[in-house]
């Protein structure tokens, strides 16, 4: 299994982070920014070899 870098803006600190993505199926989970350390929620839709993100501030949910 390998992991998909995707570069996301941080919905806190608004800092660009990189991300390591499981590409292999879909998920939600929480991942603390690097930068300032709080919960963003992030959601990953696999389809294909194609991967899309979202994310937002934990406390908001989607």
């Amino acid at each position: 299994m390998y992991l998909h870098e995707e570069q996301i803006t941080c919905p806190y600190c608004w800092e660009a982070i990189t991300l390591l993505v499981d590409p292999s199926e879909s998920q939600t989970y929480t991942e603390d920014c690097f930068v300032c350390c709080r919960p963003i929620l992030v959601n990953t839709q696999v389809t294909g070899d194609q991967i899309t993100i979202e994310v937002t501030q934990e406390d908001l949910g989607f």
